[in-house]
């Protein structure tokens, strides 16, 4: 057993490494990176072996930011290929367990940090490896064997991004067609709890993980093979509203999970009791009321939505396990769903979206809208995107002409519950930021304006 020169253990899962502490930073928004976990064959695997294709840690310069890709293979008798993306996810829970070692997000969007600390003691891959392969064995009898290869050198980590991608969309594509009526039960899973205590991620045939490793076939396998770990079964008792997506069986397991916290869910909608988000999310959905339409921003986006802030400020308020109307944290797969935010319109209500993404997902957009959707070389603000959205013609734009021609008298203009919102595209909880709260509102004003004193 190779000596690690660390401590493992769960007291470390919630360990944040900042800038100053950090020796070496991987992935994250400056760099790229990916993790893969595959089952193969008892010949293919070389039980315990660690490889390094690139620089080691003690190779790397104090500060640097370096690319990395992350390759678990697993074999054993009674693995299933259903397992990978479960396993997967399982990474992201054991590497923070490496004193000195900070895992954040999934698949081609990771973002890790090694401290000044850990490297000081001598902390390389190979012990790294030898750690994750010590607590997959002890936790899964399935796994009898194991080996992991980690990429840094740049050519190499591009290859594998490539490589993983690849499988990502495999296991994704299974699940298109199916539908959230088809199934009795869907699946909740709690590993983000360490960082976001009061969420719950229920996972349905037409709503993938949030963080996007973990699909519908993944919770059943995941149950099926650990009925008392961190992916549990939930029964959807009850259809309450089935185009919002509220189940009985959701609300009760959500309740129990998050110790009160939050006690109703609605799947497919943005507004009064949308899904909780953890932080490891791939994107964000937003509500922009400016131009009464929907945006999603993702991780790897550069630049800023056209409320004037990056996806990171974005993420600063949305996770944590807040149920914040009119944000929610997806996973980029969403946008495929046939039940995209339905109860809010759809993908019709799609007024803002990273120029990438559109091109990603313009064959599963309705034609409609396709054409419609601003991105950030069309707009880059709030009034920019107003002019474009109206030029094109936009769907969104009809709601307006709907407000426009509403009786002055009688008919409120807006009728919530309650909504939140940043007021002037400001964000929520960031320096200088402002929230409006409106609690069982009517809303009637032809024009509010609001001076600084």
């Amino acid at each position: 057993m190779t000596k690690i020169p660390v401590d493992v253990g769960m007291i470390y899962e919630g360990e944040r490494i900042r800038k100053n502490a950090m020796h070496v930073e991987f992935g994250g928004p400056k760099s790229f990176g990916a993790e893969l976990f595959r089952v193969a064959g008892n010949d293919a695997v070389e039980d315990g072996k660690v490889t390094v294709v690139g620089p080691d840690i003690s190779e790397m310069a104090e500060g640097s930011r370096v690319p990395l890709g992350m390759l678990i293979r697993a074999s054993g008798d009674k693995l299933e290929e259903d397992l990978e993306g479960v396993f997967e996810r399982r990474m992201h829970y054991y590497f923070n367990y490496i004193q000195g070692f900070m895992h954040l997000n999934s698949r081609d969007t990771i973002w890790c940090r090694l401290s000044k600390e850990a490297v000081k003691a001598g902390l390389k891959f190979e012990h790294v490896g030898a750690a994750i392969i010590d607590l997959f064995k002890k936790e899964y009898d399935v796994i009898e064997k194991m080996d992991i290869t980690f990429y840094t050198d740049d050519k190499a980590v591009n290859e594998f991004i490539e490589q993983a991608r690849a499988v990502y969309e495999k296991r994704d594509a299974r699940l298109r067609g199916m539908k959230d009526e088809d199934v009795d039960v869907f699946y909740g899973c709690v590993l983000c709890q360490s960082f976001a205590p009061e969420h719950m991620c229920t996972i349905s045939p037409e709503r993938i993980s949030s963080c996007g490793s973990i699909s519908w076939f993944d919770g059943r396998a995941a149950v099926k093979v650990d009925p008392k770990g961190d992916l549990i079964e939930i029964k959807k008792g009850e259809i309450i509203d089935p185009v919002k997506g509220e189940y009985t069986g959701v609300n009760e397991m959500t309740e129990k999970k998050s110790g009160g916290a939050v006690d109703r869910i609605f799947l497919h909608s943005i507004f009064e009791y949308p899904h909780t988000s953890c932080g490891c999310f791939e994107a964000i959905a937003f509500y922009i009321p400016e131009v009464d339409g929907l945006g999603v921003v993702h991780r790897t986006f550069k630049g800023t939505t056209p409320f004037g802030i990056p996806f990171s400020t974005m993420a600063g308020q949305t996770g944590g396990g807040q149920q914040l109307e009119g944000f929610a944290g997806i996973a980029i797969e969403y946008i495929r769903s046939p039940k995209f935010f339905i109860a809010d319109g759809g993908h019709e209500r799609l007024a803002w979206l990273p120029k990438d993404l559109v091109e990603r997902f313009y064959d599963d957009i309705p034609e409609s809208v396709r054409d419609k959707i601003a991105t950030e070389e069309d707009a880059t603000d709030l009034d920019s995107l107003k002019v474009y959205l109206e030029k094109v013609d936009h769907p969104v734009v009809s709601r307006w002409k709907a407000e426009e021609t509403a009786p002055a008298a009688g008919a409120p203009v807006a009728e919530v519950s309650e909504l939140t919102m940043p007021l002037s595209g400001m964000p929520i909880a960031a320096g200088g930021g402002i929230t409006i709260t409106f609690k069982n509102a009517k809303i009637y004003a032809e024009k509010v304006i609001i001076k600084k004193k």
